[in-house]
C-alpha cells in the first residue's frame, strides 16, 4: 500500500480563525484517510482554540519532525513552548510572530523534501512583517524561498482565474503589465493545467485590463499595446488562448463556463467574481513552483474567532487540492518517463 502524502500546515495568525478551521477539519477522522497531516504550531495554542470552542474528543499527537508522522492521527510539530498570550479576534505582534515561526518552519520541511504539500492557514499582512517576512503575502514569500515564477491562482469546482499582477496598489497595476510578463502568467497558468490539473488542450481566457475591454482604444490601450501582443505570443507556442474580454460581461454572460482557466489582470479583477461564484468552496493555489502549496479562500476573519462559527469547508478543499495536484504531477512524471532509458 502506497505511503499515503505528508501535507504540512501551517496555523497563520493565532488570534483568528486558522487554528479553528484546522481542529474542525481533522477531527473528522475521515479526512486522514486522505493524508497525513502534520501542523507546524503549539500544543498550547491547540489547548486555548479547542477549550474556546469547548471540544473535549480530539488532540493532536505531538512529533519531533515528518519521520515521526503516524499516519493515522493528526500530528503537530511544536515550532514554539512559549506561554503565548492569545487575544481572539484582534491583530497583535504575537499573532503575525508566531504565524512566521510556524510558515518558516514548515516550508523548510516543504524545502527538504519532508513533507509532500503545504496548506496554509490565512496570515494578517501586516502584523507578520519582520526582518525575516516583508512581503505581500504568502505567494511572494514562497516566489523567493523556491526561486521559481510563481502565478496566484484561484480554483473552483468548475472555475480556475489567475492574476497577473499579485498584491499591489490598484494605482501600479497599469504600470506594472507588460506583454512578457503576461506571457509569462500564461505559460505557467497553461503549464499548471496541464501538469496539475490534467487539461490536455487547455482553453485559457484573458480579460482585458480597461473598462470594455478598450473599446478599441477610445478607453485605454493596454489591450492594443500590451495584451493582445501576449496573447499571440502564446498562440504562437501552441497555448490555446482567447480575449481580450470585457470583464463585466465575460461574468455576466456565464461566458466563463466555456473555459478551462482565466487570466485576470489585476487581484480584485479576478477575485470579486471568485469568490461570488465559489467562496468557501474554492481555494488559492501558488502555480508555477516545484512545491506544492493551497491555502483556503478567506482571511483571518478576526470577527468570529473563537465563536465556533468559523467553517472548515474552503480549509478542507485546500488539503484534497493539494493531494490532487501532488498525484497530477506524480502521474504526469510517469507519463512523460522515456520507456526505453535503462537504469543504471
Amino acid at each position: 500500500m502506497p505511503e499515503k502524502i505528508k501535507v504540512g500546515i501551517s496555523v497563520g495568525d493565532i488570534n483568528g480563525i486558522g487554528m479553528e478551521v484546522i481542529i474542525k477539519t481533522f477531527r473528522d477522522a475521515r479526512m486522514l484517510e486522505i493524508c497525513t497531516p502534520i501542523v507546524y504550531g503549539s500544543l498550547k495554542t491547540s489547548s486555548f482554540h479547542r477549550k474556546a470552542l469547548n471540544i473535549n474528543d480530539f488532540s493532536f499527537n505531538k512529533i519531533k519532525n515528518p519521520k515521526e508522522a503516524n499516519a493515522k492521527k493528526a500530528n503537530l510539530i511544536e515550532c514554539w513552548q512559549d506561554d503565548v498570550e492569545i487575544t481572539l479576534g484582534q491583530s497583535t505582534e504575537n499573532g503575525g510572530k508566531y504565524a512566521l515561526a510556524s510558515l518558516e518552519a514548515a516550508t523548510a520541511d516543504l524545502a527538504a523534501g519532508s513533507i509532500d504539500a503545504l496548506v496554509t492557514a490565512p496570515i494578517n499582512k501586516d502584523n507578520i512583517q519582520s526582518e525575516t517576512f516583508n512581503f505581500p503575502g504568502h505567494t511572494e514569500y514562497l516566489n523567493e524561498k523556491f526561486e521559481g515564477e510563481s502565478l496566484m491562482l484561484m480554483v473552483g469546482e468548475n472555475i480556475k482565474i489567475g492574476v497577473a499582477t499579485n498584491h499591489i496598489p490598484i494605482s501600479k497595476v497599469a504600470n506594472t503589465l507588460t506583454a512578457d510578463n503576461i506571457f509569462g502568467k500564461l505559460k505557467i497558468l497553461n503549464k499548471s493545467l496541464i501538469n496539475d490539473f490534467c487539461h490536455t488542450t487547455p482553453r485559457i481566457a484573458v480579460l482585458g485590463l480597461n473598462p470594455h475591454a478598450g473599446d478599441n482604444g477610445l478607453i485605454g490601450s493596454e489591450e492594443e499595446n500590451i495584451i493582445i501582443p501576449a496573447i499571440d505570443n502564446a498562440k504562437s507556442i501552441g497555448i490555446n488562448t482567447f480575449g481580450p474580454y470585457p470583464a463585466d460581461g465575460f461574468f455576466g454572460s456565464g461566458n466563463y463556463k466555456k473555459f478551462d482557466a482565466i487570466l485576470a489582470m489585476y487581484h480584485d479583477q479576478g477575485l470579486i467574481p471568485f469568490k461570488s461564484l465559489s467562496f468557501g468552496a474554492g481555494t488559492n493555489f501558488t502555480a508555477g513552483l516545484s512545491a506544492i502549496r493551497t491555502s483556503p479562500d478567506h482571511g483571518v476573519a478576526y470577527e468570529i474567532a473563537g465563536q465556533n462559527k468559523a467553517e472548515e469547508s474552503s480549509f478542507r478543499q485546500a488539503i484534497y487540492n493539494a493531494c490532487d495536484i501532488y498525484k497530477s504531477r506524480k502521474l504526469t512524471e510517469e507519463i512523460n518517463q522515456n520507456p526505453l532509458a535503462t537504469k543504471k
